[in-house]
């Protein structure tokens, strides 16, 4: 009697004693740049003045988690796959949202959104380069950090939150979980919803388990690397290509008002022109320590708080 040879999925498992307690904290907490800080359900934050505009940011530890999604879910690529297992071993602060049009205006002095009913919306109509600009320019504003676009590693690192679904809380998704294009369902059959045809304020859905909003849809949100392929090996710190180019390409994540819902899944990927613009992409940016210096230097007015 012949057999048939059944190949079985597996997928790679994270070291839950990674990392190591010592290495899960900032390096100085809080930052230079901080005017107010504290711990909550989330975590660790901090609230930075960008100009005028106040922007929360939450502390992502270190870790480890399976980056990419298996062959069995909806709507899956082929370059999203095979899932490999990620380690980060350096923490960041991340913006709690997309950068709003109100904190891009300060720094920027002009505000290119198609959007502007609300100065909460996020920008868009902005270009990797043009993103790439303003870091610069909130760098120089900042001390102790500096200011960058996550990679894609660190983007759906973040986006997951630990979760391991299509979505950070699920399988599925309704227009009153993420702005998308509500006239398509997903996976399990719920029922279509409002199509709003246009970006909404960054703060408008419930945030994931580590204090992020709008991680899926709303506007695409650009990545510091281009497309790197995924070979199934284990990987510390991937980085795709960042090449100077103006042509050369990065990873654009997380869907947008435009788009179908499977668009949105936490690991699904596309790219865009450094140079491209366009209304349904914008960004969130991280600070990165770059000084050890504690509380010595920080304003007066800066304030501990711990929320429930």
């Amino acid at each position: 009697m012949s057999q048939k040879l059944v190949t079985v999925e597996t997928k790679p498992t994270t070291d839950l004693a990674y990392p190591p307690e010592a290495r899960r904290w900032p390096p100085a907490f809080p930052p230079v740049c901080a005017f107010a800080w504290g711990d909550d359900r989330y975590g660790l934050w901090i609230d930075v003045v960008i100009g005028g505009p106040v922007q929360r940011f939450r502390w992502i530890e270190p870790g480890e988690f399976v980056m990419g999604s298996p062959d069995a879910e909806q709507d899956r690529d082929a370059i999203e796959g095979p899932q490999h297992l990620v380690r980060l071993t350096e923490g960041f602060w991340l913006a709690d949202t997309a950068c709003s049009q109100a904190v891009w205006e300060t720094v920027m002095g002009s505000n290119p959104s198609s959007f502007k009913d609300d100065p909460q919306n996020p920008v868009e109509q902005v270009s990797w380069d043009d993103v790439d600009e303003f870091l610069h320019k909130v760098g120089e504003l900042l001390p102790g950090v500096e200011a960058a676009l996550p990679t894609e590693a660190e983007w759906e690192y973040a986006c997951r939150a630990g979760a391991e679904m299509a979505f950070n809380w699920g399988e599925g998704i309704t227009p009153a979980q993420a702005n998308y294009n509500g006239k398509f369902t997903y996976a399990d059959g719920r029922p279509t919803g409002e199509f709003r045809a246009k970006t909404v304020p960054v703060k408008s859905f419930a945030p994931n388990a580590w204090g992020l909003c709008q991680m899926h849809g709303n506007v695409w949100e650009w990545c510091a690397d281009g497309m790197r392929p995924y070979d199934g090996e284990a990987q510390d710190n991937p980085r795709g290509e960042t090449g100077a180019a103006v042509d050369a390409q990065r990873v654009v994540r997380g869907g947008s008002w435009l788009d179908v819902p499977g668009w949105l899944r936490a690991a699904f990927r596309s790219r865009k022109h450094r140079s491209r613009r366009d209304n349904n992409r914008g960004f969130r940016f991280s600070l990165r320590p770059t000084s050890p210096a504690g509380g010595a230097e920080r304003l007066p007015e800066a304030r501990l708080t711990r929320d429930a």
